[in-house]
């Protein structure tokens, strides 16, 4: 176990705080089930919040100044000026009880993301990419719950969560953008919690959030674990690399299956949190690749 210097930078007590990432000289991030996003100004302590007109998993910078959104029923235009939201692209138009949950960007731009049931009792996720012609291509068969995803630092590899079944997917990522045959690179046992979202860091170790595991763990490239940080909550889902070196960590929780009793003995579940780390995190790309033109 890593003993670290954990703090609560933000007791905001999300219900299910998600897709943190740092962007300029801020932490993005939302809470799903309460359908905001929030932005966190550590320097100035700054805080701000803008409500969704739907769930929202996921806020990320497009190359061209442009913020996309991942709502429920795909991703949107945000712009944080006038705290509005555009629908753009509806990538399951036959899945209404779909949403979309996590993404990341890869080193060429492309925009990899996912989608899940709303209630997780349907196997109707499923993992995309966004094509060139900015239509969402398919990668991967079926999940109910897809997290992650991260890609490894020279943009060759894709890890995949699948969270009911414990799995950390290893996937090599072809020249356009197609997945080769993935591998199980990690297995979590249930008692040990619920792998949620995943990210890399500079030596292209897998962080990944423990939903159930009071904690976040750090695999090696080889999935080999290499460390547990452990917090005062029992359901982290996403770490981010954050700061002007980028060697703070920061952690997403949530607060929604936390019982009245068990409240009292985490008072901060859905807070934002931060760490020190040795190892820097890698800056998110922008997405590029499958824009429209600015209008």
């Amino acid at each position: 176990m890593a003993q670290t210097a954990l703090e609560c930078v933000w007791d905001l007590g999300a219900l299910l705080g998600e897709g943190p990432v740092w962007h300029g000289d801020a932490l993005w991030f939302v809470d799903i089930k309460r359908h905001r996003v929030h932005r966190l100004i550590p320097t100035t302590g700054e805080r701000r919040q803008w409500d969704a007109p739907e769930q929202v998993g996921w806020v990320l910078p497009t190359e061209d100044g442009r913020w996309l959104a991942g709502l429920q029923s795909g991703p949107a235009w945000f712009d944080p000026e006038a705290g509005s939201f555009t629908p753009w692209l509806d990538p399951e138009p036959d899945l209404p009880g779909n949403r979309l949950n996590d993404a990341t960007v890869d080193r060429h731009g492309r925009l990899w993301f996912g989608t899940m049931n709303d209630a997780e009792k349907a196997d109707t996720g499923r993992l995309y990419r966004l094509g060139e012609d900015g239509r969402a291509v398919t990668a991967g068969p079926r999940c109910p719950i897809p997290n992650g995803p991260a890609t490894s630092p020279d943009g060759a590899l894709l890890y995949h969560v699948d969270t009911l079944a414990g799995h950390i997917w290893r996937h090599p990522i072809a020249a356009d953008g197609a997945l080769g045959a993935g591998e199980v690179l990690v297995t979590i046992d249930p008692a040990d919690g619920h792998p949620d979202g995943a990210t890399c860091d500079a030596e292209g170790c897998i962080w990944v959030g423990l939903y159930g595991g009071w904690g976040a763990r750090r695999y090696s490239p080889e999935g080999e674990l290499l460390s547990y940080v452990a917090f005062p909550v029992s359901d982290v889902t996403k770490i981010a690399f954050g700061g002007p070196d980028l060697k703070t960590a920061y952690a997403t929780t949530a607060s929604k299956d936390v019982g009245a009793a068990a409240r009292a003995e985490q008072p901060l579940a859905g807070g934002l949190f931060a760490f020190p780390v040795d190892t820097p995190g890698l800056s998110m790309p922008l997405v590029k690749i499958g824009l429209p033109a600015k209008q």
